[in-house]
């Protein structure tokens, strides 16, 4: 009798827990957020939220208003879509809101790293010495390189004015990602006298293959971060998880020339951290997608929004065109590729503009904190909330700031010199009177603000800055339209498309 009754005692004891798991007896208490369980325990919203989280979110906000909290797979997220709340949660103490929870959650899926307690400090200071200030402009120089070599090697090859053309993702994608790299990983050593050709040669082989592999690694990886991946994709993600291991690996970075002091820093203080190499090797990879996983689609949607409205392009190529006139430089047939530097890239105030509102209108990131005591926020009508420790705390500031016309009026629309006023300094932005501090968020915001931002806005600029001022470009279908996002990328930084476009494009001169 005694076992029946701690048989039945272990059985409900289960059957409690299991409920308690799945979120069946969570109630909204007083002074929290509303409170939605959805109908399928534990998965909650997670198939509507995966299918399409912006349309979920607005029609979550449009049912509960601006702030409130969801069950998404067996968590429950609170989001707050009040712009001005933002600046309370991000710059909260890490001990109240914690981002690297979900982060290290991330990185482990994804990339198989183990992040240590120094990896956040290692990468910031790594970052903010050489990804800002004389470190940037040693990179930019390293970019202008690779672009050299990638871009515009055979321009002064005496070859006619002929026109080529490429799919402009693909084009935009792979030259941004190849001159990334090799600025940040290193080049080919030129073994001995007269052998510089062929090393840039290999630089030109081995990247381009190297993109090829990240493409494949690329297109699971929305699906790979919430684990979501059937058997066969799974099997593809390790494979080329073990693949990029193995190609960047410390061993095989260190043979290269030229390697930049971001990536041979941070290496080298994970190894005095006592990390092993292995893990290493796992950490560069990392990096990889993280410094060159956005910046190619971005640099697409950019020269496509320009593409497509010829008054926006005409500006900025106008403006291009002048910055090199002031540098003493020319664009001319049989003439070798200008230099572009950092300073150049700090005279453009208009082609500023259009990539900020490119990347308000395609950056989607989900800003994440782990709440791990109870916090209050308030609201900017007044109201007092708390947020439940154990639960999540998110932003989506694609619609609440960037896509919102009561802030950016026809949100929809590109406007090129949205961010400018006509003497080049930068707009305010309000809303409902008061005056905003967050009004575009493609990099984060507070502790977890991407650290390469200003590195990748360098990437971008340098990029379309080469295109324009060295090549005619047109959309081979011009009455085409702006191919729709693909939406299963929400939430993970740039978005991309759900087809190709094509473009030509010819020496200017």
């Amino acid at each position: 009798m005694v076992l029946w009754v701690i048989l039945l005692c272990t059985l409900v004891s289960s059957l409690l827990g299991g409920l308690y798991v799945l979120g069946v007896f969570r109630r909204q208490r007083p002074n929290e957020p509303p409170l939605d369980k959805g109908t399928i325990p534990w998965l909650g919203y997670l198939l509507e939220f995966r299918k399409d989280s912006s349309e979920f979110l607005k029609r979550m906000q449009r049912k509960h208003g601006d702030v409130f909290t969801v069950l998404i797979g067996g968590s429950f997220f609170t989001f707050v879509m009040d712009p001005f709340c933002f600046g309370t949660i991000v710059k909260e103490s890490r001990s109240k809101l914690d981002f690297r929870t979900n982060a290290t959650q991330l990185v482990v899926r994804v990339f198989g790293y183990k992040p240590i307690e120094a990896t956040h400090s290692i990468v910031h200071a790594s970052s903010t010495k050489h990804l800002m200030g004389e470190g940037l402009t040693v990179l930019t120089q390293a970019t202008m390189e690779s672009f050299r070599k990638l871009l515009l090697f055979n321009l002064s090859s005496g070859e006619k004015r002929l026109w080529q053309e490429e799919n402009l993702f693909h084009y935009c994608y792979n030259m941004v990602f190849r001159a990334g790299y090799l600025a940040l990983y290193g080049t080919e050593p030129a073994r001995g006298a007269g052998n510089k050709e062929k090393a840039e040669e290999q630089d030109r082989l081995h990247s381009n293959r190297l993109f090829q592999e990240f493409r494949k690694y690329d297109r699971l990886f929305p699906h790979l971060a919430f684990a979501l991946l059937p058997p066969k994709d799974k099997r593809e993600a390790e494979r080329l998880k073990r693949h990029f291991w193995n190609t960047l690996s410390v061993k095989r970075v260190w043979q290269k020339d030229n390697i930049s002091g971001w990536i041979s820093d941070q290496v080298q203080l994970l190894a005095e951290n006592g990390v092993p190499e292995y893990m290493q090797n796992r950490f560069t990879f990392m990096l990889l997608w993280a410094s060159q996983g956005n910046t190619g689609p971005t640099a697409f949607w950019l020269l496509l929004y320009l593409l497509k409205h010829p008054e926006a392009l005409k500006a900025v190529r106008d403006e291009v065109d002048k910055v090199l006139r002031e540098s003493g430089q020319e664009v001319k047939a049989g003439s070798p590729p200008v230099t572009v530097t950092r300073d150049m890239l700090n005279q453009t105030p208009l082609l500023d503009s259009a990539l900020e509102e490119t990347l308000r209108l395609v950056a989607a990131p989900l800003l994440v904190r782990a709440v791990l005591e109870d916090t209050c926020l308030r609201t900017s009508s007044g109201t007092e909330l708390t947020l439940r420790k154990g639960d999540r705390v998110a932003l989506f500031p694609h619609i609440s700031v960037q896509m919102n016309p009561e802030i950016h009026e026809e949100p929809h629309k590109f406007k090129y010199d949205r961010f400018v006023n006509p003497d080049g300094t930068r707009k305010d932005f309000y809303r409902n009177g008061k005056k905003l501090k967050f009004v575009n968020m493609p990099w984060g915001a507070g502790v977890s603000t991407c650290p390469g931002r200003f590195f990748a806005t360098a990437e971008m600029k340098l990029f379309v800055f080469l295109m324009l001022s060295h090549f005619d470009l047109e959309l081979v279908r011009e009455e085409e339209e702006i191919p729709a996002i693909d939406i299963s990328r929400w939430g993970f930084g740039t978005m991309q498309p759900v087809h190709d476009v094509q473009f030509r494009y010819r020496p200017r001169f």
